[in-house]
């Protein structure tokens, strides 16, 4: 059946898909519809026509009643066959793996990652491509389009389909010559499949329950990975169960912000701090994203974590056999990946934020490994970034060295130098105010006299040697991404690194970089030895006069 919209003005999908507050989606009528009817309105019939989509999210509030919708729509709109993780929960990266072992034409995710969930909280629609990765800019801006001008969606209202239940239903339509197959698929398998032939689970279950085993904790934030873990961790590779924390996905998150860092991580960073756990993990959501401590509380900062992994790569069996083929960061993440490319003599790409970008490269056989300091990490298995993964790719590095967390980061300081940094979120800025600040921001320092220009915090000078507003070449698709960070640049390789980020659904966020490179100062407290670029960040903004602020909402 076919009904008539009005279309929304506002779709615009940002790096992780479109997301607002969850009323946004319950009270604007067909809002949700709208966005969808976009997504399969953006795929050639004769792409769409009996083709495979995989769905899946990360059970927050708001996900069965999108699933309920999405089906009904698919069917309307010549999908052939839908995979749905059973209960609609699945991680971001089991769809990305999913979407390529069934060789599907792509694949909605319902999730707003990191952000918090709840009839109060967000929601979010995110589309992947046959990849398995999120959607390039061209395709989400055709979705932008549609959905500014579309009149109708297609629709089957009266199908319904049972997500507890494993196993096909099949659903006779009229006008269709085949039956509309829904497919309930164990949410994990696929996945878990997938990592037992990426790394040595045998060494990794001596690890966690032989002779000498250690002890972890995982927290999955109530998110959806709480399966998986359980699975993978607990069950295969024998940790205890009570080695695995709110791992129980919930609707809310249990009340907390899913986002796996040492502010809203705070209990595991708490319980790991008497030193009964040589090992720590967070999760995010959808399970992308993670968070890695050693004992006693030592946080790895992502930055450093890819670096650690790029230095150890052979310690995973995967990439023994494989080779390495590049390594790559997001630009404002620090360059300690840098050094290690350098040594190892691989490749290293500077890519704006934004998953999208790594795959492009993994999709042409350049890059093996890839980082971003917002805490994710993976490498060419899928096309997303992978908390699990990246948990498991510590443990092998522990598994082979025999070294404690904090050790292994220690001796990669000594032997590369270390890359002190940290991130200062200004969560919920005024839009208007945060642009305009950016724009002043980037009149200043492309001013020809700011180059050269010396700032004097104590003892330390900083002379500014470049000033830009990033942009990206792919070297694949030769396209460019432009005004993707505001940079400076010091002589003596610090950088300082201004950023409007799209990922939330209410105001602005403003994020400043900090990024110092030490040969010999190397344990150092982080935020005093970033103190004089700290302020020097907030002199040349002039943030907080300009948003009335009197410090970040998150520090990183």
């Amino acid at each position: 059946m076919h009904y008539s919209l009005s279309p929304y003005p506002d779709q615009r999908p940002g790096s992780s898909g479109l997301r607002k507050k969850v009323y946004v989606f319950q009270s604007r009528r067909h809002y949700l519809h709208n966005f969808i009817q976009s997504i399969f309105s953006s795929i050639d019939l004769r792409d769409r026509q009996g083709s495979t989509m995989v769905v899946g999210g990360d059970g927050r509030f708001f996900n069965q009643t999108a699933i309920e919708v999405i089906v009904q729509m698919a069917a309307a709109n010549g999908v052939g066959r839908l995979i749905i993780g059973q209960h609609g929960i699945m991680s971001t990266p089991a769809v990305s793996c999913v979407i390529r072992k069934y060789k599907a034409i792509g694949g909605i995710i319902l999730t707003a990652s990191h952000n918090p969930g709840g009839p109060d909280g967000d929601f979010g629609i995110k589309f992947n491509t046959a990849n398995g990765g999120p959607a390039q800019e061209a395709v989400t801006n055709k979705i932008f389009q549609i959905s500014r001008t579309i009149e109708e969606f297609a629709i089957c209202p009266a199908l319904r389909v049972n997500l507890a239940s494993l196993g096909k239903q099949m659903f006779d339509l009229e006008n269709k010559f085949k039956p509309f197959t829904v497919e309930i698929v164990d949410s994990v398998e696929s996945y878990a499949n997938l990592l037992r032939n990426i790394f040595d689970f045998a060494a990794l279950k001596e690890l966690l329950s032989g002779e000498n085993h250690i002890k972890i904790r995982l927290d999955g934030m109530h998110g959806v990975v709480g399966p998986y873990v359980r699975r993978i961790f607990c069950e295969e590779l024998g940790s205890p169960a009570n080695s695995a924390i709110s791992c129980v996905p919930m609707e809310d998150f249990g009340g907390q912000h899913p986002d796996p860092n040492l502010t809203y991580a705070a209990d595991l960073v708490d319980a790991m701090r008497d030193g009964q756990y040589d090992f720590g993990a967070a999760f995010d959501g959808d399970g992308d994203r993670n968070m890695i401590l050693g004992k006693h509380g030592f946080f790895v900062t992502p930055s450093d974590s890819v670096a650690v992994i790029a230095d150890n790569i052979f310690c995973i069996p995967y990439f023994q056999q494989t080779g390495v083929r590049g390594f790559a960061r997001s630009m404002p993440t620090s360059a300690a990946l840098d050094k290690v490319a350098k040594a190892t003599k691989i490749e290293l790409y500077e890519t704006p934020t934004g998953w999208k970008y790594f795959g492009n490269l993994m999709d042409a056989g350049r890059l093996s490994l890839c980082g971003e300091e917002s805490f994710g990490t993976g490498g060419d298995h899928i096309r997303e970034k992978d908390g699990i993964w990246a948990v498991l790719a510590w443990l092998s590095i522990l598994a082979t060295r025999r070294q404690s967390v904090e050790d292994i980061v220690k001796d990669h300081w000594l032997k590369y130098g270390r890359n002190y940094f940290t991130r200062y979120d200004y969560e919920d800025v005024d839009l208007d105010v945060a642009c305009e600040m950016m724009e002043d921001l980037e009149i200043l320092m492309v001013d020809k006299s700011f180059v050269g220009q010396r700032f004097a915090v104590g003892d330390k000078i900083y002379q500014v040697e470049k000033a830009d507003n990033f942009e990206y070449t792919d070297p694949i698709h030769s396209t460019i991404s432009r005004n993707q960070g505001l940079r400076i640049i010091f002589s003596d390789g610090s950088r300082i690194i201004y950023r409007l980020s799209g990922t939330g659904s209410g105001g602005a966020t403003v994020r400043i970089y900090i990024d110092s490179y030490e040969k010999e100062h190397i344990f150092q407290d982080t935020q005093v030895m970033l103190g004089p670029l700290a302020t020097i960040s907030l002199k040349i903004s002039q943030l907080h006069n300009r948003t009335g602020r009197s410090g970040p909402s998150v520090i990183t």
